[in-house]
């Protein structure tokens, strides 16, 4: 994952902690299972249960203090898990003898302790109604502050603004996401991004948080190929250049279908309930709307519908932008 690495001060970066997953032969046994919090050397060969302790504490990476805490996150099903172990290093893979059968390169990470269980096992610690053979908990990537700089350092991997840093003249087409609160509309739109080759999401700091097992599991894998940073969206527009454009869609904006549009710049999607922000939305220089085609006879205001959903507005949007560049 990855969070942030050429924006204002109050920005933080998750780094890319890429780990190749080697194929090996089976390990040497151990007897004791370490806690949940240490570091694993070598390979390990699976344990047959789970302790108490382990199990409480995965349980309470539902929780963000948890997460925060421990430095972990946990995300579940063969998809979601295996695309993960790409980018995340994990920590503990908690699979049933199905997943481990078909799977089993996957398990074999030098870092993770495999624990092999029964279907009524994972059950009891999985977040999901309908578990999916696999839970794994993988380490929170390390954040650190960056401040913006006028030019981009040769060995950042990930610059949002291109080489030229935020003060060049244009920048990658991203997203930038006003109070989203729903951790499956959050989940949606990074699948979003990642299907439209969006590679960047700008949050503020009440958009809900990436790594929520809800929010986790709605990526469907995309978490490993999105960066998400968080920080006061008001100043990271504020740095922008005006050459730059900052889209946002509005009931009283221009008809995305007929507006011009650029290949670049910053698309900002509201709240659920409210839209966008006042203080954001005076810094949007683009207003957009997606027109609402009403049966003959009704209108926004005669019972049709008065909105659309967030994920579903930034899908139609994304679109748009990708149909026309």
């Amino acid at each position: 994952m990855y969070l942030c690495n050429q924006l204002p001060e109050t920005f933080k970066q998750c780094s890319n902690n890429n780990h190749p997953t080697p194929i090996i032969q089976h390990p040497t046994p151990i007897t004791t299972t370490p806690s949940l919090g240490e570091g694993w050397g070598g390979f390990q060969h699976p344990t047959p249960m789970i302790s108490k302790n382990l199990l409480k504490t995965i349980r309470q990476l539902e929780q963000k203090k948890a997460r925060q805490r421990e430095r972990l996150f946990v995300a579940e099903g063969p998809k979601v898990v295996n695309e993960l172990m790409a980018t995340f290093n994990p920590r503990h893979i908690v699979a049933t003898n199905q997943y481990y059968q078909i799977h089993s390169v996957h398990c074999q990470h030098p870092d993770a302790q495999l624990h092999i269980v029964t279907d009524d096992e994972l059950r009891r610690i999985s977040f999901l109604q309908h578990p999916q053979q696999v839970l794994a908990v993988f380490e929170l990537p390390d954040q650190h502050p960056t401040p913006i700089t006028q030019h981009q350092s040769p060995n950042t991997q990930h610059p949002p603004f291109g080489r030229a840093g935020v003060g060049s003249n244009s920048c990658p087409l991203m997203l930038a996401l006003d109070g989203i609160q729903d951790p499956g509309n959050l989940g949606t739109i990074i699948r979003i991004a990642d299907w439209f080759g969006i590679k960047t999401i700008l949050c503020s700091t009440d958009t809900a948080d990436a790594y929520n097992p809800k929010v986790v599991q709605a990526t469907m894998g995309s978490l490993a190929r999105v960066h998400l940073y968080y920080s006061n969206l008001p100043d990271i527009l504020d740095a922008l250049p005006d050459s730059i454009p900052v889209y946002g869609t509005f009931l009283d904006g221009n008809d995305i279908f007929r507006e011009k549009l650029s290949p670049s710049g910053i698309i900002v999607m509201g709240n659920e309930g409210n839209g966008i922000s006042a203080p954001v939305a005076q810094r949007i220089n683009r207003r957009l709307l997606i027109p609402h085609y009403s049966i003959p006879g009704t209108s926004l205001t005669s019972g049709g519908p008065d909105s659309l959903n967030v994920a579903i507005a930034t899908a139609i949007t994304c679109a748009e932008f990708r149909r026309r560049f």
